[in-house]
Order: C-alpha cells, then structure tokens, then sequence
C-alpha cells in the first residue's frame, strides 16, 4: 500500500516569480500528477548574488531564512539548476564549523532537488501524458549539469512527449553566457559566448529550444531575437506540463485586437428660450 504524500516545499526562484510564473504553475502541475502535495511557503532569494559576489554574511543570513521556512517539508523542490545547486552544494559550506546550523543545512540541502531530477531519480517518473507537436534541441545549463547531475533526466521525460522530436546541438553542455552576475559584469564575453550558442541553437533547424533554467533562457531567446531567429525558448517544466500555448519566453504577447472607434457623443439639443407670457414687454 502507498505511503501518504510527499509533501514538497516548491521553492519558486526569483526570476520565475518575477519574469515567468507559468514555469512554477508547471511545475506544481507535474508534482500534482506524480502524488505530491506541493506548498509554496513564504520565501526570499536563495542567495546566490550575493554568494557570487563574496557576500558571505548576507548570504548566510538568507540561507537561515530559507532553512526556516522550509523545514516543515519531506522535499524541497526548484525548477532551476541554479538555485538548487546554490541550496543543496553551496548552503553547507556557509556553516562550516557551526554546531548548530551545520546540521540544519546539512539536513536541508540532503531533502533538496532540481525539479525533474527529483521527478525521474526520486519519483521514479519514467514518462508524461502530454503532447506538443514540435522539433527541439536541449540547453543543459551549467549549474544543473556539473553540480547536480542533471544530464540524462530531462531528455528521458522529453523523449516521453507526444509529437516532440527531440535534436541534439552541438556542444549542447557548454555555457551559454548567462552565469547570473557575470553577463552584467562582462557584457562583451557574455555575448560572445551566447553568440556561439545561438549558432549551435539555429544550426540543428530545431523551432524549439528547451532548457531548465530560466536566467540561461532568457539570455539564449534574447540573443536568438536580435539574431532574427524565429525559434520558441522554453523552459522544460512547462514542455513537459503541455502548457505551451502562452508566448514562449522573450516573445510578445498576441496583440489585442483593435476595439471599434467610439461613437461619437450626442451633441446637447440647443435650448430655447420659452415663448414670452401673454402681455409682457417686447
């Protein structure tokens, strides 16, 4: 008999709560499907500016928050490779030497996951029922691929998608430029290296390019845009979900169509003086 659900944290990320909330609309959907009960407790930044920039004191102060929020949780569940290598790598090296919050990260990050990592190597979700009738090729993002494993996972569920071909690019594991700070830092490296990324995107005749963080998605459609390259960016949560009738990331949204000119207001009838009484002075 099945044990209860698992009761997963979702933890959103910045940029999905702020750019793209459909991805975590997805990825409740696809938690929801396996058996989860999904919460979204009150949550900050998992810290990782502030990490990359040598902030260690701020870092650990969010990381506190975080650990807190999250502890009533069996898992917790990102929908980034990037934020959830920063919660399950980076949160215990901040208490090292730390009697008392060293356990508490260390017990947090063993509970924490990529979202299709932990739906393939913890669910054991071997195939979705959706369907999308389109080619793809695949981003493996830094964070997700060399931190956490995050390789084999989201090409085994994308095979699964009806009417989804699925086209591998050339040097499909290496960096797209994004890397959070770095790409406002070092504009002129970052763009080059999207440059070539965005060749590698075009060169496989994909109309679809699929990865599973958003930073590195909007970075690759920005660059494909300027490139006049008409080829959707999504990320993998909301492939997998079938929600891919909205705009793909960086596209603009359907125009509205135009509202019929107004009619024009009636003019006010001119008034008219009343007739003069009966024996009134002209």
């Amino acid at each position: 008999m099945a044990g209860p659900p698992k009761r997963v944290g979702l933890f959103v990320t910045c940029l999905v709560d702020l750019i793209r909330p459909s991805i975590g609309f997805a990825a409740v959907k696809l938690l929801e499907d396996a058996g989860c009960t999904v919460a979204v407790p009150r949550q900050a930044c998992c810290g990782q500016p502030a990490f990359n920039s040598g902030d260690r004191a701020t870092t650990r102060a969010i990381a506190e928050q975080v650990i807190t929020a999250f502890a009533p949780f069996d898992y917790v569940v990102a929908p980034s490779g990037s934020c959830a290598g920063m919660l399950k790598v980076h949160y215990p090296e901040l208490f090292r030497g730390d009697p008392n919050w060293l356990p508490r990260a260390d017990a947090f990050a063993a509970k924490t996951f990529e979202l299709v990592s932990f739906l393939v190597d913890v669910l054991g979700v071997t195939r979705v029922e959706v369907s999308v009738e389109a080619t793809a090729t695949y981003h493996d993002a830094c964070s997700g691929l060399r931190e956490l494993g995050v390789r084999a996972q989201p090409r085994k569920l994308l095979g699964s998608v009806r009417g989804l071909t699925l086209t591998e690019m050339r040097d499909a594991d290496v960096c797209c430029g994004f890397g959070g700070t770095f790409c406002v830092k070092y504009p002129d490296i970052s763009n080059a290296i999207v440059g070539k990324k965005a060749a590698n995107v075009a060169a496989t005749g994909a109309g679809m390019l699929v990865a599973g963080d958003l930073g590195c998605l909007m970075n690759m459609a920005g660059k494909l845009q300027r490139d006049g390259k008409a080829i959707e960016v999504r990320h993998v949560a909301e492939v997998l979900a079938g929600m891919t009738d909205a705009p793909a990331i960086g596209a603009a949204p359907p125009a509205e169509p135009a509202s019929p000119p107004a009619e024009p207001a009636p003019r006010p009838a001119t008034p008219t003086s009343p007739p003069p009484a009966p024996g009134a002075a002209s």
